[in-house]
């Protein structure tokens, strides 16, 4: 359970920085006149609920397999990811609508440290991208993958409205939603992003075939193995952040029924202990 406690580990990251952002961008779109601050307030809001669904997904997916669930609990993953993108498609629509309307209604312009305080965001965030997009992948973590993509729309969100003020501060009178439609065109590559995160979590769902790199390492290592002579079907399913894996392998067919059981059972326990994500394997053996 070593990936799923350190990606446990990295949303608690998650939560307390989006809780401590949504307050800063609320603030500081309320007293700087930013509609496109509070808009990205509200993106920041959706990405702790999001975050919360994920710890409760990672939490869950951790539990051992029991006789209800004899290949574990990591199907949720990819459930809460779905979960993931329906809070980050929400928080693009709140965001339209709230530009839409804002667009239509005359206000002042944005104040010009609303640009540095947006500067220290769209850092922050990217930063944090970066950190749990880098988890997710030592983890093998989908949901955790979603929560990183959050993260970049958040910093996209915070970009677009960076670019709308400054316009609205340079060219002046008549310019003052520009903020407004930033905020509108960043709903957009949320949307956009929305379905990189669907697709993957999708096949997982479905059992994709989608792990060529891990089914080449299966049977290079299992080459290796004495009294394994090749392998044939080799397919792999993902569960959480761990796989399973169906492999035929060939044997002599001259040798007997409990040598052949023997080299199944050393070419599991090698497969398991040199490939660690490796959940389970099932060995079907083939007479060669």
């Amino acid at each position: 359970m070593k990936n799923e406690n350190k990606a446990i580990k990295t949303i608690y990251f998650s939560i307390a920085g989006s809780l401590l952002l949504a307050i800063i961008k609320a603030l500081a779109g309320f007293f700087g006149n930013s509609y496109a601050l509070i808009a990205d307030a509200i993106e920041s809001t959706t990405d702790i609920f999001s975050s919360l669904l994920v710890l409760f997904g990672l939490k869950y997916a951790k539990r051992p397999a029991d006789e209800n669930h004899p290949y574990g609990h990591g199907k949720i993953e990819p459930l809460i990811t779905f979960m993931v993108v329906g809070f980050l498609l929400l928080s693009a629509g709140l965001i339209a609508y709230t530009s839409i309307q804002n667009i239509q209604t005359p206000h002042l312009p944005p104040k010009p440290w609303t640009l540095a305080v947006l500067a220290g965001i769209i850092v922050w965030k990217e930063v944090s991208f970066r950190l749990v997009l880098k988890k997710s992948i030592a983890t093998n973590s989908s949901s955790l993958k979603a929560d990183a993509w959050h993260h970049r729309s958040d910093a996209i969100t915070s970009i677009m409205a960076f670019i709308g003020i400054s316009i609205a501060l340079l060219l002046g009178d008549g310019f003052e939603t520009a903020d407004d439609w930033a905020a509108l065109f960043a709903a957009g590559f949320i949307i956009y992003n929305s379905y990189l995160i669907f697709r993957p979590a999708l096949g997982e769902v479905m059992d994709e075939h989608r792990y060529d790199d891990l089914i080449e390492e299966i049977r290079v290592v299992s080459a290796g193995v004495k009294g394994v002579l090749g392998t044939e079907k080799c397919f792999v399913r993902k569960t959480g952040t761990r796989y399973h894996v169906d492999l035929h392998a060939l044997v002599d067919g001259k040798i007997s029924v409990t040598e052949g059981h023997a080299i199944s059972h050393l070419l599991k326990d090698t497969l398991m202990s040199k490939i660690p994500n490796l959940d389970n394997v099932l060995i079907h053996i083939e007479p060669k």
